[in-house]
């Protein structure tokens, strides 16, 4: 029992001692003050910038899974546009059904407008792999430069500046 007076003594005796230090000097305690200030403000602006960056990558990252299923669901409908164009290709003798086919047409083309999406034609330029692919080559005809697209199974689309889909071609080749 005396070692547990003992120790609540010389405990208050630490305390008063270290209250009479911080009270005999409050310049020390206003210098430590603003400094933990300081350090707690530095802290502050650190977390916010992590903050704003973090609003400003998941902004981005938002932006690119909306595109991501934008381009999606566009690359699903552009071969219905291609089957579309085939079909009118063709002498189509009923009038109802070639004007119904154009209408729809028509209506693809400008949903896809309103996307910013917009058909490419290659054909007659210099063929560019970053644009299209090749998916045949035939011999060059006169005045016509080696590596020119001089058909399309298939357009190039772009939406934005990027390309959607990149077109298929036959390239003249110099036999």
């Amino acid at each position: 029992m005396n070692d547990d007076v003992n120790a609540t003594v010389s405990s208050d005796t630490v305390a008063s001692g270290a209250t009479a230090t911080a009270e005999s000097n409050p310049a020390a305690e206003l210098a430590a003050a603003k400094a933990k200030a300081e350090e707690n403000y530095n802290k502050f602006l650190y977390a916010m910038a992590d903050f704003e960056n973090y609003k400003k990558r998941m902004e981005r990252q938002l932006g690119d899974i909306s595109m991501a299923g934008k381009r999606s669901v566009l690359l699903k409908l552009l071969p219905v546009l291609d089957n579309l164009e085939r079909a009118l290709a063709y002498e189509i003798e009923n009038d109802g059904l070639k004007g119904g086919l154009n209408a729809t047409l028509r209506a693809f083309e400008n949903a896809l407008a309103s996307e910013n999406v917009k058909a490419v034609s290659l054909k007659g330029q210099r063929f560019d792999p970053k644009l299209a692919e090749a998916i045949g080559t035939q011999p060059a005809a006169d005045g016509v430069a080696d590596d020119t697209v001089v058909a399309e199974a298939h357009k190039l689309y772009m939406i934005g500046d990027e390309v959607l889909r990149p077109a298929q071609v036959i390239v003249a080749k110099a036999p």
